[in-house]
């Protein structure tokens, strides 16, 4: 059985999100829960609560308790969100505008209580 969770218009860009998603693929939730604290990157919290979201929706789903050493990632990406939302200008010389973008990412976390099938994504992109 499967179960997705999906976090979108997050304010990361999608290559430092899939950066962190490459060491946590195909492992069970309870390893890599254990392991993102300590990759120092600002996006752990983000990717964190994005894999106990879904190994909690295939909880509800299988409608029992499940240990999370046995439930394991089988698929984990991010995707690049539009950029239309956060256009900002900062000051130019002579008094031009500079614009600039903020990027943004959709991240998709799929679960599974079958270790078998963990499928692996290159670059973050599907």
């Amino acid at each position: 059985m499967e179960a997705c969770s999906k976090a979108k218009f997050q304010r990361y860009g999608s290559r430092k999100v899939s950066f962190l998603l490459d060491l946590v693929r195909g492992k069970s939730v309870k390893a890599a829960e254990g392991m993102i604290p300590f990759t120092g990157l600002r996006c752990s919290d983000l990717v964190q609560k994005t894999i106990h979201s879904a190994a909690s929706n295939l909880q509800v789903k299988s409608g029992k308790k499940l240990d999370f050493s046995k439930v394991y990632i089988k698929e984990a990406y991010a995707n690049i969100g539009p950029m239309k939302h956060l256009k900002r200008v900062q000051p130019g010389p002579q008094g031009r505008a500079m614009p600039y973008k903020k990027s943004v990412c959709h991240l998709t976390v799929i679960v599974s209580d079958e270790k078998k099938g963990a499928r692996t994504v290159k670059g973050g992109l599907k």
